[in-house]
């Protein structure tokens, strides 16, 4: 069995007049994140981190900005290709995912169980392996003041189980 580990990062700014998508999950908030497609931050790490796994590069080879293909794309149908592309090198099993959304505000613990639904679902995988925390940077930082949020994943594939 061949094991592989990705890790991914990914940071979008806070700007009036977008929704907040995290986690395929729409947050009631003030403010959305600017980007390119829905900009979801938490399913971008996720997606960087099981490329990397694969060795497959990052989402800007894949999803450049530059394409009018990926403006306002959701991000899980981009999660999906990601998934598609990581099974044809050959991995078929997510062993699991572990991420971590960093920001000031909202709160997400009440939408982290359907993050982890989406998201699964997404990978046909069970949501016992999909694991999503929160965190603040207690106002320190760019993400203290609210400009932004970001996120982390760390992702652990297999080739069968």
């Amino acid at each position: 069995m061949a094991i592989r580990v990705g890790h991914g990062f990914d940071v979008h700014r806070l700007v009036a007049g977008r929704p907040l998508v995290i986690g395929g999950v729409e947050i009631p908030f003030e403010k959305g994140l600017e980007g390119h497609s829905d900009a979801d931050v938490l399913v971008h790490a996720i997606m960087d981190a099981l490329l990397g796994a694969a060795g497959l590069g990052d989402i800007g080879q894949h999803f450049p900005p530059s394409d009018d293909k990926y403006k306002d794309a959701d991000s899980l149908d981009l999660l999906r290709d990601v998934w598609r592309m990581v099974q044809a090198a050959g991995y078929r099993v997510v062993v699991n995912i572990d991420a971590t959304i960093v920001a000031q505000r909202p709160r997400f613990s009440e939408h982290i169980p359907a993050m982890c639904e989406r998201i699964a679902k997404v990978l046909g995988s069970d949501t016992s392996r999909i694991n999503i925390k929160a965190t603040t940077t207690e106002r320190l930082g760019f993400v203290g003041r609210e400009e932004g949020i970001a996120a982390e994943a760390v992702c652990l594939i297999a080739t069968d189980e």
